[in-house]
């Protein structure tokens, strides 16, 4: 408020529009809803069916508007005058400004007081604990169920139609009570305390049919309540109609919206269960011949088992061994003996790969490939020298002196020291001469020598 205030000033003024906007959002925000008892006046009815009014007191009024779509049960009987009791909240219409409370629900007066007497109940009993969340599951199928309400009732037909179409083979105890008055509700309190001390059904379902708050006002009485909380059966109650809420819908284990759906919350459909025990027998009835089938298995392998344990089995398979233990021996001793050749001859490869004769015979091998080669090479020798020898011979008979003496020439040494005289001036007269011919030799005596180039001797 004091933002809004704030923003009043000549600098930040805002629009009419914006301030019934803020208003509007300020009494919507900082008030809840509530209940307001005062007296209808101006009351309209436009074609739209919605209903406006305005309710006052002796020195106030407050202008209300109840929409079409949250109104409930007939309102032509409401007029100017009536004494009522409203719940709503307060916002403001922005067009014109106008305050106004927002209807949710609409009440006589005295409704209201009784309304106001089961807030107060509700609020106790919530202190207590009695509306805790402890609640009990409903059993799936009850073997029997009990009913809490008056025999002669619609409520009672409209349970019993709905379990005969659904489950009709389970039994239904009543136990009778008044549902409406000043003593019905500890007639209703005593019906369910009788149920709990027989304790004869799985379920409880305490119930009557639709009224008025002041008809259903039984149901939320402390003493129900209690009665209720303290049941260790399950108990389902189904009060009225849906749009009805009493006491006992918050202490029992479950609420049902009527009469009718309690029916259907108690008990499944007998078809679907029937098609459910059906799948369930024949997956049992599969199961088991599973079952049999693989002991049936079991008892026959056991039973090859026993017979391949058993003394006469054992001999038998004795006896057999001892009579194919010689073909088993000779089948040894052949292997063993095949084997032991194999690796003889292995053996034998092996010594005879390393022996001595073998290396001498490759040793005489080699040393006959090295005569040959010997040989051969000293013919090749001998043969190159013949050829040396005989171009020498050609060679030095070219150059011989035995062929110059062929040609009439002579070699003249002297006798007695044998050297070759190759100049007249180095013989003397008288000294003996030896000439060696082509054939033969002659001994002479210088009587005279020419030095130079003469020819004359």
């Amino acid at each position: 408020m004091d933002d809004l205030l704030s923003k009043g000033t000549a600098q930040t003024a805002i629009s009419v529009s914006e301030l019934n906007r803020q208003v509007k959002t300020l009494l919507e925000r900082n008030l809840a809803t509530l209940w307001v008892e005062g007296e209808i006046s101006n009351l309209a009815r436009p074609a739209s069916g919605h209903l406006y009014f305005s309710l006052k007191d002796e020195t106030s009024q407050i202008r209300c508007a109840w929409f079409r779509q949250r109104q409930r049960g007939p309102t032509i009987n409401l007029g100017n005058g009536d004494q009522v009791l409203a719940f709503g909240r307060v916002s403001i219409y922005e067009a014109r400004g106008d305050y106004q409370l927002i209807v949710e629900q609409l009440e006589e007066a005295g409704v209201g007081e009784l309304r106001r007497r089961f807030e107060a109940l509700k609020k106790s009993l919530l202190a207590k604990g009695l509306f805790d969340d402890a609640k009990q599951d409903l059993p799936g199928l009850p073997a029997r169920i009990g009913i809490v309400t008056s025999p002669s009732g619609a409520a009672v037909r409209d349970i019993l139609t709905v379990l005969k179409r659904r489950f009709p083979s389970i039994p239904v105890v009543i136990y009778p009570t008044l549902v409406q008055g000043d003593t019905a509700a500890i007639l209703i309190a005593d019906a369910i305390d009788r149920a709990a001390e027989r304790n004869e059904c799985d379920v409880l379902v305490i119930t009557r049919g639709g009224g008025s708050l002041e008809d259903l006002w039984s149901f939320n009485e402390e003493v129900v309540a209690r009665a209720i909380h303290r049941c260790p059966i399950p108990i389902v109650s189904a009060v009225g109609h849906e749009i009805d809420f009493t006491i006992a819908d918050f202490v029992a284990d479950v609420r049902a919206p009527t009469p009718s759906a309690a029916a259907e919350l108690i008990v499944p459909d007998q078809d679907e269960w029937a098609r459910n025990l059906a799948r369930t027998a024949t997956r049992i009835a599969m199961l088991g011949r599973r079952y049999l089938e693989d002991r049936f298995q079991a008892v026959d392998w056991l039973g090859r088992r026993l017979t391949q344990a058993s003394p006469a089995a054992t001999v038998a398979r004795q006896s057999d061994w001892l009579n194919n233990l010689p073909q088993i021996l000779t089948g040894a001793i052949r292997h063993d003996l095949a084997t032991r050749a194999h690796r003889l001859q292995v053996v034998r490869s092996r010594l005879l790969q390393q022996s001595p004769a073998i290396e001498v015979r490759q040793s005489m091998h080699r040393v006959s490939s090295l005569q040959q080669r010997l040989a051969g090479a000293g013919t090749s020798a001998i043969d190159k020298l013949h050829v040396r020898l005989r171009l020498a011979t050609r060679t030095l008979e070219t150059v011989s002196p035995l062929a110059t003496l062929d040609r009439g020439y002579a070699i003249v040494s002297d006798s007695n020291t044998g050297a070759i005289l190759s100049d007249a001036a180095n013989v003397s007269p008288g000294s003996k001469i030896t000439a060696r011919l082509a054939h033969g030799s002659l001994q002479a005596t210088v009587q005279e020598s020419h030095s130079g180039d003469s020819d004359e001797a």
